[in-house]
């Protein structure tokens, strides 16, 4: 009998697949269209199976598309820009652009073997100049739709890698790649206007009715829609006055300073007349701009020496303080401090000895008290949920604060204004007190969003250049578009751009950024800023449709193949990449880039979970510090050691320490003690539980060596088989195995039908072909609900329902051919090989997918079970309408039953049609 060899069936199918170019996507007007679309990844050079799960998922759908009759669209690309390559490069003395494509050619390689349907022939890469060059070309319109614009902002600086940091670049206040502290700095940066869409692009949500609720409620509280009142504090020394937007206008009452902005207009006034504030002002701006950095970072206040009236009495003076934990760019860059009801205020205050003034009470209290201490806080008012503005029933709104207030006519008309309100919930509350502002002419009521414009300018080198010229005369000239692209420079003896000192070589390049004028043709120079490589991956679904266009699409093929059908990628890029590809879509449609049906761009999104793997972490590079051993823990490869379970415990051992061991017995115990050091450690490995894979921690299992050793089928069948596809599935060596087993006992049983006669009768027919149209249903139904774990273990069912069957042969074959075809989108390969195998015509790839025959899922019959005296005892099969009393007849007549009755007659027979049958003797 011949074997199951992967490799080989692999190889040929693969080659077969390419020379008959089915995967090449086609307009067809006879055809319904389909596009999946899996996250491009970075080039970072080695696969690991957590790709190869997220890639098999969209393959699935784009091989099952496809037998159903749609013209697929399914391609790859690479998001290829970024600071890795450049660090790389800073590294290794090479640079970016061979380090980044040498690593595209290695994953491509890497990719193919494992037989994706992708359409080859539309791979780009964002550093490609064919596509950045568009990309300037989309941000030229953006420009002239008023969409992108330049201002002076502050930013994220991290002055070891000398660039903006986005916020989610930085991690507990360092930059994610230098691990320096991240300071804040005033750059002229350009943005584009994102902002200009919240409303839209929050609204909208409701529409996304195939995406995840999490992903949805995420974007949601990222974009932050909010009613507050807007008003201004009064100096009492007759300065501008100081404007607030507060979402918690409520808590007027309990407010105890009025802190502004470290970069806030009055600080910067301050700053410039005062040694000490500019001193204070440079510290506050060695933090970061991050919410984490300002929560964690100890708060730093500077009495201004300012004061304002409180709006609602004129003699209620508040201070003015700077204080670092307010941001410029967040509402008005001022607040009033509240810190009964804020944690942050509550330490600053704590801090600097101000007062606490609570603006809720118990309702069993006639009055609250007049100050927090930490325990009250702690005890009660802490615990309101103030972010969504509800408040718990046994809380009673404050309108004023009877003792703190100087004169108490003068709130009045405040105290009236709520008399007979109910306060129980904090919306209520914050309406009301929007509601008097406004009667009262001191505030109105604003919404705003949290959502802030997106800045993209960062120094760097490798990046898409931003295509802008500065002139002297002219000032901030775009480029024309016949100039584009403004390609990066590269010069192969690497004497003209120097990557061995931080910041951005393109400033240092001795002639790029000299140019002309676009306007006056003047010398000029260029903008050396390149782009956030958010902005490269933020519109690539687009130019998948038409890769070849000397625009940034090609109208026709855009109104084709958009929208993306099924999106499929991580959670980890359910905020910002989402989030700017929304936006991105939008302003393309402004720009006659992209029909109005792609304002939304992907219909459905699926985000997969993780696939993990247990790490190994081995002690190196023993030295002497003192009288102390001290050794230097690293990660290694799975591949470099053997795992196994010994005393209930996981071990791991060297496989180098292995093949030194002089073996003298095959006893692992007595292998142990051979390789256990003074302290008892075995090998030297600690074995710790399952991480997502990651480079970082050596915990990758590589693809390659999986295909050779199993076959790229076993890799795919086992990352779906595991668990529900948007949990995560941990890899494990013995799960590749029972995997592979399972796909050579799938085609041992082709073989065995194939040497079947072919005129060969047997038993079962309608029972096996029944089965297979279940098959064929569930499996279909598992497929388009992203249940491949269940259309797995429904192949599973049905393979050894075949090979129990004692079916005849052209039962036998159309159920082996069918199940190659359910197979198919799984395991291609394989699937490919039963049906060439079976004599089936053409490719199984292209073949069309089986429809379940209705009338073959009807049930003529029912196993029904037998309880005697409330114990089950056995079951019959009877046709599924059979009377009642016919059932009975047949379940007395049963084995079991007769010996209980003992030739007696039975007290009570209860038949539950469909259901069972009770007997009491």
């Amino acid at each position: 009998m011949p074997r199951y060899v992967a490799p080989e069936i692999e190889a040929r199918w693969q080659d077969a697949w390419e020379k008959a170019g089915i995967f090449q996507a086609k307009r067809s007007a006879d055809k319904p269209k389909y596009y999946v679309l899996e996250m491009f990844p970075y080039p970072s050079g080695k696969l690991h199976m957590g790709h190869v799960r997220n890639y098999t998922m969209g393959d699935v759908i784009a091989r099952y598309k496809l037998s159903t009759g749609h013209s697929v669209l399914h391609p790859m690309g690479f998001d290829a820009f970024g600071m890795p390559a450049e660090n790389a490069a800073m590294a290794s003395g090479g640079h970016p652009k061979d380090w980044t494509y040498a690593n595209i050619d290695t994953m491509v390689e890497q990719m193919k073997p494992l037989g994706l349907s992708l359409d080859w022939s539309r791979m780009f890469a964002t550093c490609d100049e064919s596509y950045y060059g568009q990309q300037q070309a989309l941000f030229l319109d953006f420009l002239e739709k008023g969409l992108v614009y330049r201002k002076n902002a502050v930013v994220n600086w991290d002055p070891v890698d000398m660039t903006v940091l986005a916020n989610e670049q930085v991690e507990g206040g360092r930059g994610w790649r230098s691990g320096a502290l991240v300071e804040r700095r005033e750059l002229t940066q350009w943005f584009f206007k994102i902002s200009d869409y919240s409303d839209e692009l929050l609204t909208a949500l409701d529409t996304l009715e195939n995406w995840p609720p999490k992903v949805r409620l995420m974007q949601e509280n990222w974009i932050g829609k909010s009613r507050g009142l807007q008003f201004s504090f009064v100096r009492t020394d007759g300065g501008d006055p100081i404007e607030v937007y507060t979402t918690r206008p409520d808590t007027l009452n309990g407010a105890s300073f009025v802190g502004i902005s470290p970069d806030h207009p009055i600080a910067k006034a301050l700053e410039a007349e005062s040694a000490e504030v500019a001193a204070f002002v440079a510290e506050c701006r060695k933090g970061g701009t991050t919410e984490e950095a300002i929560e964690t970072a100890e708060k730093l206040g500077y009495d201004t020496g300012i004061r304002v009236k409180h709006p609602l009495n004129p003699d209620w003076e508040l201070p003015v303080w700077i204080a670092n934990f307010i941001l410029m760019d967040y509402g008005t860059g001022a607040i009033f401090a509240c810190p009964a009801h804020d944690q942050r205020d509550l330490d600053f205050c704590r801090k600097y000895d101000l007062p606490v003034i609570p603006t809720f009470y118990p309702l069993n209290a006639e009055m609250a008290p007049e100050s927090v201490s930490d325990d009250l806080f702690d005890g009660y008012v802490r615990k309101l949920p103030l972010e969504d503005g509800e408040l718990e029933d046994r809380w009673q709104f404050r309108v004023v604060s009877e003792a703190y207030v100087p004169q108490k006519t003068e709130t009045v008309r405040w105290i009236d204004h709520f008399l007979g309100l109910d306060m129980a919930t904090g919306e209520e509350a914050i309406n009301a007190t929007i509601d008097f502002a406004e009667a009262e002419g001191w505030g109105e009521g604003v919404t705003k969003f949290r959502l802030r414009d997106w800045g993209l300018s960062r120094q760097r080198y490798w990046g898409c250049p931003i295509p802008v010229v500065h002139c002297p005369d002219c000032g901030v000239v775009p480029e024309k578009k016949e100039n584009l692209p403004i390609a990066l420079p590269y010069d192969e003896d690497g004497k003209a751009i120097d990557f061995s000192v931080p910041g951005n070589p393109l400033d240092r390049h001795p002639s790029w950024r000299n140019c002309a004028c676009p306007a006056c043709g003047k010398p000029a120079q260029r903008e050396t800023d390149t782009m956030d490589t958010f902005v490269d991956s933020s519109w690539y679904f687009a130019r998948f449709t038409a890769p070849d266009a000397d625009t940034p699409t090609r109208m026709e093929d855009a109104e084709y193949w958009m929208n993306v059908d099924q999106y499929i990628g991580g959670v980890e890029h359910a905020i910002l990449h989402l989030l700017y590809s929304r936006f991105f879509a939008r302003a393309m449609q402004v720009c006659g880039h992209l029909p109005e049906k792609a304002v939304e761009p992907f219909d459905a999104l699926f985000t997969q979970g993780m696939v993990t793997h247990e790490m190994y972490r081995v002690r190196t590079d023993f030295s002497k510090e003192g009288n102390q051993t001290t050794a230097r823990a690293e990660f290694c490869f799975p591949e470099d050691v053997v795992a196994f379970n010994y005393e209930g415990k996981r071990v791991a051992v060297l496989k180098s320490r292995l093949n030194d061991c002089q073996r003298s017995t095959e006893n692992e115990d007595h292998l142990i003690q051979q390789l256990k050091d003074d302290e008892g450690n075995v090998g030297w490995v600690q074995v710790i539980p399952s991480a997502k894979m990651s480079k970082s921690k050596k915990n990758v299992v590589d693809p390659v060596s999986i295909i050779s050793a199993y076959g790229a089928d076993t890799a795919r069948w086992f990352v779906l088989s595991d668990s529900p596809p948007e949990r995560d599935v941990e890899w494990t060596a013995s799960g590749a195995e029972a995997a592979h087993k399972h796909l050579s006992r799938v085609w041992n049983l082709c073989d065995k039908i194939g040497e079947m006669a072919p005129d060969m009768t047997g038993q079962g027919d309608d029972e096996l072909l029944r089965e297979m149209h279940k098959a064929i249903r569930d499996v279909t139904l598992s497929i388009e609900t992203f249940g491949f774990n269940a259309a797995i273990a429904k192949l599973y069912s049905f393979t050894n329902t075949l090979a129990k069957s004692k079916a005849g042969t052209a039962a036998q074959k159309q159920a082996i051919m069918t199940l190659a075809q359910l197979m198919s989108p799984m395991t291609p390969h394989l699937a490919e090989d039963i049906w060439n195998h079976q004599g089936g015509e053409g490719l199984c790839a292209t073949a069309p997918w089986p429809v379940a025959d209705e009338s073959m899922l009807v049930e003529d019959s029912v196993t029904l079970p037998i309880q005697i005296n409330g114990k089950r005892r056995g079951e019959i099969t009877v046709a599924k309408d059979l009377g009642k009393d016919e059932v009975e007849k047949i379940a007395l007549a049963h084995e079991a039953v007769q010996k209980a009755l003992n030739g007696s007659a039975p007290k009570k027979v209860i038949v539950v049609p469909g259901r069972i049958v009770n007997v009491v003797a």
